[in-house]
This record gives structure tokens, sequence and C-alpha cells, in this order.
């Protein structure tokens, strides 16, 4: 069965930087485009970066733009997000996410704590 595994989160202080993980099972990784997505507590989960298949195309929102980087590897079907000058308004839980058939996965979520 599809499995979407996330990992890295912690608690980091404003301006500092962490790396998520997300591996991938059950599913041809190298054939889906992966997104990354955060809820923060009371908000709507959103959309933070995505990923096409061969890496060849980013996309970001525009509160990480500049800041967060969506990364992969096909090899260890493994989806990265690196996050730099974290902010507070950062803090939520991230969740990893594909699409196949037109049905959405889901991680369990990595939370990231931004606070002094």
């Amino acid at each position: 069965q599809v499995q979407l595994v996330e990992s890295g989160g912690g608690l980091v202080q404003p301006g500092g930087s962490l790396r998520l993980s997300c591996k991938g099972s059950g599913f041809t990784f190298r054939y889906y485009v992966m997104k990354w997505f955060r809820q923060a507590p009371g908000k709507e989960r959103e959309v933070v970066a995505g990923i096409t298949i061969d890496g060849g195309r980013k996309s970001y929102s525009e509160s990480v733009k500049g800041r967060f980087t969506i990364s992969r590897d096909n090899v260890r079907s493994t989806v990265y997000l690196q996050m730099n000058s974290l902010k507070p308004e950062d803090t939520a839980v991230y969740y990893c996410n594909t699409k196949i058939w037109g049905k959405a996965y889901w991680g369990q979520g990595t939370q990231v704590t931004v606070s002094s």
C-alpha cells in the first residue's frame, strides 16, 4: 500500500533552518509529482511547494519563496524540503502529498515549531 513517512521536524529558533524528508513506498515514486503542505493550528492546510517527476520544475507559495527549497531523490524515493530563515509563522505540521489516479495520499505529518 502507498505510504509516505515524514521526518526532520522539531523546535528551531527564528532565523534557523530545518530539512524535512518524506520517503515514499508502495508506488513507483519517480512517476509522480510530489508536494509539501502545512497546517497551522486553527488554519486550513495549505500547499507550500511542489516538484515535478524529474525535479525539473518547482513551485512555491509566496510566503516561503526564496527561503524554502524542494528537491527529490528518485533513487531513494524521497522528497525533501530545506527550510531556511524560519519565522514563527512557519510553525505548523508539515505533510508530504502525492496524487495517484486522482486519489490524494498523505503522510502522518511532522511538527515544525519556530520559537525563541
